[in-house]
């Protein structure tokens, strides 16, 4: 069994037990409080998190997999990449996810034909694996949470070119130059 350190845990983690799933499945509600939504905001780089809820069904898949559906949905608050202003999003995006045993027969040789991985770029991703009886569906809704964030979100209208006034080779003051020195420094 492996253990995980508190900040390796989702901050809405929320493990379900997988090994008896009702026939229509499990469905699992997310609402995250003051503290969950200042950890996420945190950990994917926001101004804050306003809201955040996951609506999911943990469903039985096929004969031994889980099939995990519904959405994810968040007010948040990240900088402007030009002008550093605070800026609103919403995000609403589809989770759907499939998952077999470890040691299921279908998850080694279910997506592979002769040796080589079939892979279709617009098909649903392969299933992920899970061992013992839990998965973190709650883990899984913040990884769509986190891929549904726009990694440079821009107010409407502003170029990059509109807060350059800075001439050709002139280190003027910039916030945004001031930004990505600050995060050349963390790397």
């Amino acid at each position: 069994m492996k253990h995980n350190t508190e900040d390796s845990i989702s901050p809405v983690s929320f493990v379900a037990n997988v090994a008896r799933l009702p026939q229509k499945g499990l469905p699992v509600v997310i609402e995250a409080d003051v503290k969950q939504r200042a950890r996420l905001a945190e950990d994917h780089g926001l101004l804050s998190v306003e809201r955040y809820r996951a609506e999911l069904l943990v469903a039985p898949w096929k004969r031994h997999g889980v099939k995990v559906t519904g959405t994810v949905a968040a007010d948040i608050v990240q900088e402007c990449v030009v002008t550093l202003d605070r800026m609103e999003a919403g995000i609403s995006e589809e989770v759907y996810a499939v998952y077999l045993p470890e040691d299921s027969k279908l998850g080694r040789e279910g997506f592979h034909h002769g040796g080589e991985i079939l892979l279709d770029v617009d098909g649903p991703d392969s299933p992920e694996t899970f061992s013992g009886e839990t998965i973190d569906v709650g883990a899984l809704a913040e990884e769509f949470f986190e891929l549904a964030i726009d990694p440079y979100p821009r107010k409407p209208g502003v170029s990059l070119q509109a807060t350059d006034n800075s001439t050709e080779g002139s280190e003027t003051s910039n916030p945004l130059r001031e930004k990505l020195a600050r995060f050349r420094q963390k790397s």
